[in-house]
């Protein structure tokens, strides 16, 4: 029996769909705080800044602030400070998260040393993706903020970066290296953020590969919800298995037995010994 002191929560599909609240999810994130466990939230939105994504939360209900918010645009800064400093940068981006790719030098003419994918959207056309290809022809290295095929609009789900990013390594004959999730050091810059063990901590998200499995190789407890981007037929055919399935980020408390515990600071319980909790 292990002791969940920290929660890693994904936002689009889980918390929100189109920046809508889902049902339950204001009350159980209140439920989190209440009982005193840390938490972050971690996404791979990449079209807007930290402080957008915070106050569009806040306005919906949601007791979070910017210092809460670990995004892919974040992570890529850093990353390219830390491997590529004083690069020139081309930038292919749906939005404007520039305010988050501090110290990193961005261009939009000539060549570039790295080739840097956000987020997919109307600025992914043939034109842009061929300039791209070009300078990834020429050398340049590919960073991509995630590879994550689709995501979930009140719509239906959209095209994202990885459909085009797959196209564009087999052209290039190249491989991305890739900042956000599911990348091991997304996970451990939010467990350090936390101040929190692996073993302590919980990511609950809506895709099976980039949230769940990608925690739990990192020795976090997997938690996948039904919502968003959640299919059944991708999670039939997932490599691994989660920890946990529940129908939603409201039914959340209940695993973590929070309502029951009444508060408190000293952890919620979760039995890792039981592979999953499948609510239907």
């Amino acid at each position: 029996m292990e002791r969940i002191r920290a929660v890693l929560v994904d936002i689009d599909g889980v918390l929100t769909v189109s920046w809508k609240a889902l049902p339950g999810a204001v009350a159980a994130m209140e439920e989190l705080r209440d009982a005193g466990l840390g938490v972050a939230l971690v996404t791979n939105n990449t079209s807007r800044t930290r402080a957008v994504i915070a106050a569009r939360l806040a306005g919906l209900g949601f007791p979070v602030e910017a210092g809460d918010i670990l995004t892919a645009p974040a992570a890529t800064a850093a990353y390219l400070r830390e491997r590529f400093p004083g690069a020139r940068c081309l930038l292919l981006n749906s939005g404007d998260v520039r305010d988050d790719l501090t110290g990193v030098t961005l261009v939009e003419e000539g060549d570039a040393d790295v080739v840097v994918l956000g987020g997919a959207g109307t600025e992914f056309g043939y034109d842009a993706l061929n300039r791209v290809f070009r300078q990834l022809q020429r050398g340049a290295r590919l960073v991509a903020m995630h590879r994550n095929l689709y995501w979930a609009t009140e719509g239906g789900l959209d095209l994202d970066t990885g459909a085009f990013l797959e196209g564009l390594e087999k052209a290039a004959r190249t491989r991305a290296e890739v900042t956000g999730k599911p990348d091991p050091a997304f996970f451990a810059s939010a467990l350090a953020h936390l101040g929190a063990d692996a073993a302590e901590t919980l990511m609950i998200g809506d895709d099976i590969a980039s949230d769940v499995l990608a925690a739990q190789r990192s020795g976090i407890t997997g938690v996948l919800v039904r919502t968003g981007k959640y299919l059944p037929e991708t999670h039939r055919a997932a490599s691994g298995t989660p920890d946990h399935v529940l129908d939603s980020f409201a039914d959340l408390p209940a695993l973590l037995a929070l309502t029951s515990r009444g508060g408190g600071s000293t952890g919620a319980p979760v039995d890792r010994t039981t592979p999953r909790t499948d609510n239907g």
